[in-house]
């Protein structure tokens, strides 16, 4: 009973079921539907050729009525011979009657059985002979019985005077009863048809829906040590794309795991050393004054260096931030001398300023500053005294370009795209930096948040040029 129920539950639960369900029902009220609509034209055809087959066997009585001779049609007994003649000669159709109403009482008819819906004194043959008119068209009489009968009539007269009728009339009861029964055969043939459709759906889907299968058993199977997990990608249509997509989400995701250990042990290495020099000097220190004012200044400037480290990593935290920027409306040349006059206090070099454009742009005033303050810094680690560092700057109706530019060692082609992560330095660098590595990084930031981007053209020992590009005004 446990394992029953517990299969239901699986069962109701899938989706594939819900979908299928969702559809049978759907269906099987569709065809409900339909069953009234699928009656109604039913019987409007069988109404049809029932009223063609009245109008086609009054016709044939009137024709053979109409071609009477004159003279004979006058006479009573002519008009009994040609009735007993026509009735003996005519077979009607199935549940049709052809009936003949004489001085106010059935005469004869044929079949000469008649059923109860249309024998003397029921309510058909009572309106009959009442009738003094033929019908022009197919009328049709209900009783209390539910029965229903469908008539047409002539008129029968000798010497111009009314002495009868002639009705054709057809019992409709079998043809209802025969048409729903055909209705109700139709209903269970097309809920059968449902039921089998829904099993065969049900048991094909499961082949349809493994993609989606692999996928829930893929993603069981990651945790944060096993990252590697894929979809195989198969033809092409939903599920293709779906397995496409979540292998990019697993790249993306692998990639950011990836960067924030190589982040986290980069960031540890940078902190363990000014942590293990200070730790050194402090064991070692003795009770000389001299040596402890050095060993004070060395641990202050070691805990400096840390300081800039934690800025720039929180600086890089906060540039993912929407209020990262502060922006405001800068004037180019004012604000390119005031840089100028700060970057040249960094180191003893050839510094010169050339292209400055007039003109204004958006942005944030400190941020772009310190993107360029990091750029000519980068410049002067990468070059000699005798070296030059120019900045310079011009703006077009859409951007603004800043460039730092140096004659120094230059970047290899394999480190260009490098160096812009965290923590990276160039492999032909080999003097010592105070760098932490996240100089370029930072102006990569920025230069993201402002909608713009960084440019470097280089060559070993060649110098290298640093452009900042941004929009006049960001998005």
């Amino acid at each position: 009973m446990f394992r029953l129920q517990a299969w239901l539950r699986h069962f109701t639960g899938a989706i594939r079921t819900r979908i299928l369900l969702l559809y049978a029902i759907t269906m099987l009220c569709g065809i409900a539907a339909s069953v009234p609509v699928f009656r109604f034209f039913l019987f409007n055809e069988v109404n049809k050729r029932v009223r063609a087959d009245l109008l086609e066997e009054l016709e044939t009585f009137q024709a053979e009525y109409t071609a009477l001779d004159t003279a004979t049609s006058e006479s009573e007994e002519a008009l009994i011979e040609f009735i007993d003649a026509f009735l003996a000669g005519e077979l009607p159709e199935d549940d049709n009657f052809h009936i003949i109403l004489l001085d106010g009482e059935l005469y004869q008819s044929n079949p000469r059985t008649l059923p109860s819906a249309v024998q003397p004194g029921s309510e058909a043959m009572q309106k009959w002979l009442t009738l003094r008119e033929p019908t022009r068209e197919a009328l049709s009489i209900s009783d209390t019985e539910g029965s229903n009968v469908i008539y047409k009539t002539s008129v029968l007269e000798v010497n111009d005077n009314f002495r009868g009728k002639f009705v054709v009339a057809h019992l409709a009861d079998e043809e209802r009863a025969e048409t729903l029964a055909a209705v109700s055969v139709f209903l269970r043939v097309a809920t059968v048809a449902v039921g089998a459709s829904f099993l065969l759906a049900w048991l094909g889907s499961r082949q349809l829906l493994k993609p989606i299968q692999r996928l829930a058993e893929t993603t069981q199977g990651i945790n944060e040590s096993n990252l590697s997990q894929r979809l195989e990608v198969q033809d092409s249509g939903e599920l293709a794309v779906l397995a496409s997509t979540f292998n990019a989400m697993m790249d993306r995701v692998q990639n950011a795991f990836d960067s924030q250990r190589n982040f986290i042990h980069a960031a540890g290495h940078e902190l363990r050393t000014p942590i293990t020099i200070i730790q050194g000097h402090l064991e070692l220190m003795d009770d000389d004054p001299e040596e402890q004012e050095a060993t004070i200044n060395l641990v202050m400037d070691e805990l400096n260096r840390m300081g800039r480290f934690i800025n720039d990593l929180i600086l890089l935290a906060k540039a993912e931030r929407p209020d990262f920027l502060q922006l405001e409306t800068i004037d180019l040349e004012s604000f390119v001398v005031e840089l100028f006059n700060k970057v040249t206090a960094l180191g003893d070099r050839d510094w010169q300023l050339s292209g400055v454009s007039q003109g204004r742009f958006v942005a944030d005033r400190q941020r772009i500053t310190a993107a360029l303050v990091n750029l000519a810094l980068n410049a002067t680690q990468h070059t000699q005294p005798t070296d030059t560092i120019e900045l310079g700057s011009t703006i077009t109706q859409r951007q603004v370009r800043f460039w730092v530019s140096d004659s120094g060692e230059g970047i290899a082609s394999a480190d260009q795209q490098r160096i812009f992560e965290r923590f990276t330095r160039g492999t032909n660098n080999e003097r010592h930096t105070e760098g932490s590595g996240l100089g370029l990084a930072i102006v990569q930031a920025i230069a993201d948040a402002h909608g713009g981007y960084v440019e470097l053209n280089s060559q070993l020992g060649a110098g290298a040029t640093f452009s900042l590009i941004l929009p006049i005004e960001p998005s």
